[in-house]
């Protein structure tokens, strides 16, 4: 099987092209393919497939083998192999995830995809809906422990769970010790990715992440995106604002007018290999 590894300010995946490839159990090559030990690793697999309703599909699979709604990191990169590898020469792609359908826009330089600007949609806010076990909307401040201590968090969906919570410097917090038990705490039924924020000012945030499925990661474009939006719901920050995360800087703006989030960042191809499947 060909087979790509990609990645978005860190946050690797396995690309498959599968217009050309089968993959028979997605959920089993994940956990196999993604392992740093005995696998080609990654923080999962990305399959990129034919679709009647948008111009492409994105399946994608966590570390684990679970499946999930949306990454914005992966889109970006979903963008970049379609361009780059002659499937469109599209500038403006339209791509079915889990979470619906996703506008990307590409930068383009010498037939090089520079950088993608992706349309995630809207943020949902509705605690239901997230889903989380906790009524309101937005759901702000909620309490939750982990490790025996209370934290609050303020919980959004780009398509996938997210609880966001402020510290004081994430760069010595327990994110592995605290993540990993608020990832599968009982108020989250489809669980929930984690993260840990620091505002700078009001146009930077520090941002780690604790990814459903995938431990720690050193980027995450849906939970950069819940990030901003719940900081603006705090008071704390601007509309638009530069996230430093583990991987590098990532570009991200709420439009309150439209209600959608958009997220700018680069893309790169890291090598292409054949793989046993």
């Amino acid at each position: 099987m060909k087979i790509t590894k990609m990645q978005g300010l860190g946050n690797d995946y396995i690309y498959v092209n599968c217009l050309e490839e089968t993959v028979a159990d997605p959920a089993a090559l994940a956990r196999k393919i993604s392992d740093r030990h005995f696998g080609v690793g990654s923080d999962g697999l990305v399959l990129i497939m034919p679709c009647e309703e948008a111009d492409f599909r994105m399946r994608m699979y966590n570390a684990d083998g679970s499946e999930a709604e949306m990454c914005g990191n992966a889109s970006r990169c979903v963008g970049k192999y379609i361009h780059d590898r002659g499937l469109s020469d599209k500038t403006e792609i339209s791509l079915m995830t889990g979470a619906g359908i996703k506008i990307l826009k590409l930068a383009v330089k010498d037939g090089v995809t520079e950088t993608v600007r992706v349309d995630m949609g809207e943020p949902e806010l509705e605690g239901a809906k997230i889903p989380v076990n906790v009524s309101g909307n937005p759901v702000v401040g909620a309490a939750v422990e982990a490790k025996g201590q209370p934290f609050r968090m303020t919980c959004v969906s780009m398509g996938n769970p997210h609880a966001v919570i402020f510290v004081d410097d994430a760069d010595s917090f327990d994110v592995h010790g605290v993540g990993a038990e608020i990832e599968v705490n009982p108020l989250f039924p489809r669980k929930t990715n984690v993260e840990f924020v620091t505002v700078k000012d009001r146009t930077h945030l520090r941002m780690r992440v604790w990814e459903r499925g995938s431990g720690e990661t050193l980027a995450c474009g849906t939970g950069a995106c819940a990030t901003l939006v719940a900081t603006v719901l705090n008071g704390l920050c601007d509309k638009k604002a530069v996230l430093e995360l583990n991987g590098g800087p990532l570009t991200v703006e709420w439009d309150t007018e439209t209600n959608h989030v958009f997220q700018e960042g680069p893309a790169e191809f890291v090598f292409d290999a054949e793989y046993d499947a």
